[in-house]
């Protein structure tokens, strides 16, 4: 039987492999042609009995998984609907990369910086300014930085003199087989001869393979010694390239001997007269007869000049070290910071003293907390010190095109959301809010570069009595309603007991059914903070985890068998955003303007003066008048 035949006997048959007619009108016959169906879930098809599987494949109406099945939805639907449902899909998360720059705090401004460490309020700028202070302190790695000043690591414990290692062992024979193999006589070409025909030898099996390699280096040095690299690339390349090659590889051509240095500077050696050379390769070059060498740091592989570390400092000054005025772990890390990663300012420049030589100017360090732990953070070094911000409350908002600029730190946003809450996300808190925190939607006291710490929020979302503030629970931005919640009966608070629901708050003795239409009116930041109230709050919440939550799979790496890693999938998390309701309008709050804090503002100081003072340019124009009315 032929391999047609028996696709067709399988379900396919000659006719309807090619029908696409709606009324077709052929008889059924075996292998031939079958009956014409319509489709079971009512989606208008019409199809040959034969291609049903086939078209379970395209149907609108069939059931079918989400899309993002193997990412944590477990939802199903017809085929029709997964489009408008990836609006939705708790498992169709996105990642905000919206990115700001941030400067650290300038010399200038030191008095508002100090004020407002003092008093920290719970203002927007300054306490998104401390959370991405947080986050740069712990991203900056002293070690890294300052690699001098890390602790010794504890060495091993010293094994017992009683207990013999087998690595130990190996070692000493090692080193005792050196010593003596020094202090014996060296053998003669007929003893090595003898030696290496004899068959008595440890690890002769192993010969063949050494012996291929050592062949191999051999030939390698006869090729490179009879036709080196040099005069094949003086017969195949032009005397343009083959300069560039020396230019470039010349460092590397001096260690291995191949080329010697023949560019010395003018301060080192004299010439009489320019003699024109045109290097091929090394054999046709010589030295000029006008030159005369004065240089003491000729690199020559057969003569290694000493080299000695000396390092210039204030030793001079005839003050310990322990005098000497520490520097400051803040500020200090963050210049260095910005030196190395971002390219700022450099502290010492390098010089050259030759073309193969350079000497480097390097600036050292003295902490109070030094040593430092080789996994040490910026932020472990500062634990338990008084929370200061170092960091500028303005920011400046950068796109991926946009050259981002020295002395500056770029963060990103990296939070996660729901497709069809992002939109939210960005608008309110990133174009809304965050972009107008420099004197639009917050307003500073002007004698802000005095020392004041006087804010004014602005605007408020239209139609609702409720604020933005900063949460530093969940460090993001939280829309607060400001009227205020009744106070409990007879001034008592309720704690939930073990012993029955009478000693429940008035909240969690609402049946189910309305405690969750309760949190349907909720946003996702708010969900997630009532689900860590009570379990029953935990689970009335989980309810609403397919509607608005979202989905994220935790990877975790993992050794296999052969040795090798890989991350694989350990759990499937579900859990609430940090969005906060959206906002379409905002409206100018009921709060005094500005003028009415500068009138009490302790940094406005007004100077009067009574005494007459004469204008600096009162002179030349009473002499103006006094020439117009002779003109006259």
């Amino acid at each position: 039987m032929s391999r047609h035949s028996t696709e067709r006997s399988v379900g396919h048959h000659r006719h309807c492999d090619k029908c696409y007619n709606l009324h077709c009108q052929v008889p059924v016959q075996v292998s031939v042609s079958c009956m014409v169906l319509k489709c079971r879930k009512s989606c208008g098809a019409s199809f040959h009995m034969c291609k049903q599987e086939e078209h379970q494949l395209l149907c609108p109406n069939e059931v079918v998984p989400c899309l993002n099945a193997e990412s944590g939805c477990a939802l199903t639907m017809r085929r029709h609907m997964l489009a408008k449902h990836l609006e939705v899909c708790p498992a169709s998360v996105v990642c905000c990369s919206q990115e700001w720059n941030r400067f650290p705090v300038s010399e200038t401004d030191l008095i508002f910086y100090k004020n407002v460490s003092e008093n920290m309020d719970d203002d927007l700028d300054v306490g998104l300014a401390l959370r991405d202070q947080d986050l740069l302190f712990q991203s900056i790695k002293m070690k890294k930085l300052f690699p001098e000043l890390m602790a010794d690591e504890p060495k091993l414990q010293d094994i017992s003199p009683d207990v013999t290692c087998p690595a130990e062992e190996a070692s000493c024979s090692f080193d005792r087989g050196e010593i003596t193999e020094q202090k014996e006589k060296e053998l003669s070409q007929e003893e090595r001869d003898a030696l290496a025909r004899s068959r008595d030898v440890t690890g002769i099996q192993k010969y063949s393979s050494w012996e291929k390699i050592f062949s191999k280096e051999k030939e390698g040095c006869k090729q490179s010694s009879n036709n080196g690299v040099l005069e094949r690339l003086g017969k195949e390349v032009n005397v343009a390239e083959y300069n560039m090659y020396l230019v470039h590889n010349g460092v590397m051509l001096i260690n291995f001997g191949q080329l010697a240095a023949c560019t010395p500077r003018d301060k080192d050696f004299v010439y009489g007269n320019l003699e024109p050379i045109e290097v091929k390769t090394i054999r046709t070059f010589t030295v000029p007869k006008s030159y005369r060498a004065k240089r003491s740091h000729l690199k020559d592989p057969a003569r290694k000049t000493t080299i000695t570390h000396q390092s210039v400092d204030t030793a001079d000054l005839g003050v310990s070290l322990d005098d000497l005025p520490k520097c400051e772990e803040i500020s200090t890390t963050l210049l260095c910071c910005l030196e190395k990663e971002l390219k700022g300012h450099l502290i010492s420049e390098s010089t050259s003293t030759d073309g193969f030589y350079v000497d480097i100017g390097t600036q050292t360090y003295s902490f109070p907390s030094a040593p430092f732990r080789a996994d040490a953070s910026l932020a472990d070094v500062i634990a338990g010190r008084p929370r200061g911000l170092h960091m500028h409350v303005g920011v400046e908002s950068v796109t991926r095109r946009h050259n981002k600029t020295s002395s500056a730190f770029s963060y990103m946003c990296g939070s996660f959301f729901r497709r069809d809450e992002y939109r939210s996300h960005f608008r309110n808190v990133h174009c809304d809010i965050q972009a107008s925190l420099n004197g639009w939607f917050q307003q500073r006291c002007p004698l802000a570069y005095l020392g004041c710490t006087f804010t004014l929020s602005r605007f408020g979302p239209a139609g609702h009595e409720a604020g933005i503030k900063y949460c530093k629970d969940v460090n993001s931005l939280t829309l607060r309603p400001q009227a205020a919640c009744p106070p409990c009966e007879g001034g008592k608070t309720f704690s939930p007991l073990k012993d029955g629901a009478h000693s429940m708050d008035p909240l969690s003795r609402l049946p189910l059914e309305i405690l969750q239409h309760i949190a349907g009116y909720l946003d996702s930041l708010a969900l997630s903070q009532l689900s860590q109230v009570s379990h029953l709050m935990r689970e009335v919440c989980a309810t609403l985890l397919q509607e608005r939550g979202m989905v994220s799979i935790k990877w975790e790496k993992k050794a296999l068998s052969d040795g090798r890693s890989s991350w694989m999938c350990s759990k499937k998390v579900w859990k609430f955003s940090s969005v906060f309701s959206s906002v379409d309008r905002w409206r100018f709050v009921d709060a005094p303007s500005m003028s009415d804090h500068l009138k009490t503002c302790p940094f406005y100081q007004r100077e009067e003066r009574s005494d007459p003072v004469a204008l600096a340019c009162l002179g030349e124009v009473r002499d103006k008048q006094k020439e117009l009315k002779r003109a006259r």
